[in-house]
């Protein structure tokens, strides 16, 4: 098999984790949603501290679970972590967990509220970093990572870290991308609302329109570099309902009503975009990285696209969303030693940029993208490193998915005119104030 169809190989299977952001699979580089907190609520108070000094000489048996492995880049990173570290009586296996998101999550909660040490090591999606930390499930990690910290690109630290304390390392990273056509666009337009101006008359631009995860990340794309948020800096109170947020849903709903998005946009996920651009049509699209090798070998745009980081929002800033995932380590493993140094290989310059290179996984630490054979495998490192760089985690809540599914039914809402977008941000108040009053 060419190289060249083992990387298309790969990229569908990306496609497919991508088609369900939030799906926390392996493969789900769009999903993830960062949490981070820059204050401290004192909610992590007495958790476990990760002895770095315990991976010296670590032994035994270490557990890595995860979501379906579709595209093999763990397993062979555990195959290569036994080889190296097998003569010394360390050795790693991989328990594999149904591709749903819910399931992967319901499967890791399950296990920590039964105290079981069977996981080691969690493949976590980004979003969950909040709730795990606060229910002291995970390791303080953060004299480890404080010792690698300059090697991370620091947005992707901001997943990981919570309550001032950082749970996890980065082993994958993501952040969408503005894919635009060389034949009918002349420069990268500089703003969002040039983006949506020269699509009008360009055959439109597609995104994650449809009522779910995706949309949430798309809506937050555009709210936060207008200057919006959804909750306070303490992430205890909702503050959805602002002009900044109005303003970038009105673009929204305005590009709708003048042509320059397609009204079924408010159907499509990830796949609905990345068909409806190919198919020759669209100016621009919204996607994830995996869209491109894909866009490559379709015959009407084959060629004829390139991507780019997200403009500004006129008179305001640029944001994009972190995706990814981080590797975690469960307070109840009997083996914490090795999981710290397992968690160390895979997340190491030499790992990360194999998955690079044989897996077209975003990297999160930032001399990798200098890598030739990286810059060579990923003809978009330098604009994807960008991208990642300027990205923002979504909102740090322990009922994340309750804000994520007020910001999306109210915002879908909003671009299929079942409401105004004035009463879709007060209605995504309200709902997102009776979740946080659970806590």
């Amino acid at each position: 098999m060419s190289r060249r169809l083992i990387l298309l190989v790969l990229c569908a299977v990306l496609a497919c984790g991508a088609a369900m952001v939030g799906c926390g699979g392996d493969d789900d580089e769009g999903g993830g949603g960062g949490s981070a907190s820059s204050g401290e609520s004192g909610t992590t108070e007495g958790a476990k501290v990760i002895d770095v000094k315990s991976m010296d000489a670590a032994k035994g048996n270490v557990t890595y679970c995860t979501g379906k492995d579709t595209s093999g880049d763990l397993k062979e990173g555990l195959k290569k972590f036994n080889t190296e570290f097998g003569a010394d009586g360390l050795k790693a296996k991989i328990l594999e967990f149904p591709t749903s998101a819910d399931e992967q999550r319901n499967q890791f909660v399950q296990r920590q509220r039964a105290k079981s040490g069977e996981c080691d090591v969690f493949e976590a999606d980004v979003i969950w970093t909040a709730e795990f930390a606060t229910q002291k499930w995970l390791y303080d990690l953060t004299p480890y990572i404080e010792s690698r910290k300059a090697e991370f690109i620091p947005s992707t630290l901001t997943s990981v870290t919570y309550d001032k304390k950082m749970w996890g390392a980065p082993r994958v990273t993501d952040s969408g991308l503005l894919f635009y056509r060389t034949d009918k666009v002349d420069k990268v337009p500089q703003t969002w609302q040039d983006v949506y101006q020269q699509a009008a008359s360009e055959g439109g631009i597609v995104y994650q329109g449809a009522p779910y995860e995706g949309l949430t990340v798309d809506f937050l794309e555009l709210a936060y570099a207008a200057g919006g948020k959804v909750l306070s800096a303490d992430g205890s109170k909702a503050e959805f309902d602002n002009p900044n947020n109005l303003k970038a849903l009105k673009f929204m709903v305005d590009g709708i009503k003048d042509g320059s998005a397609p009204k079924s946009v408010t159907t499509f996920m990830e796949e609905e975009a990345r068909r409806s651009f190919e198919n020759g049509k669209p100016a621009f699209m919204r996607n994830w990285p995996y869209a491109y090798a894909l866009g490559n070998e379709a015959p009407k745009v084959k060629g004829k696209f390139e991507v780019a980081p997200y403009p500004s929002f006129e008179g305001a800033g640029k944001a994009g969303i972190l995706g990814g995932h981080n590797a975690v380590i469960s307070v109840y493993s009997k083996n914490p030693g090795g999981a710290l140094k397992l968690v160390d290989y895979m997340t190491s310059d030499e790992r990360i940029t194999r998955n690079a290179v044989k897996y077209s996984k975003a990297p999160p630490l930032a001399a990798v993208y200098e890598d030739p054979a990286v810059k060579k495998a990923l003809p978009f490192a330098a604009e994807l490193k960008q991208g990642v760089e300027q990205a923002k985690t979504r909102p740090v809540s322990q009922v994340y998915s309750q804000i994520s599914q007020a910001i999306y039914k109210n915002v879908n809402e909003a671009l299929t005119g079942a409401q105004t977008p004035e009463q879709a941000l007060k209605n995504g108040q309200a709902e997102m104030e009776k979740a946080l009053q659970t806590f």
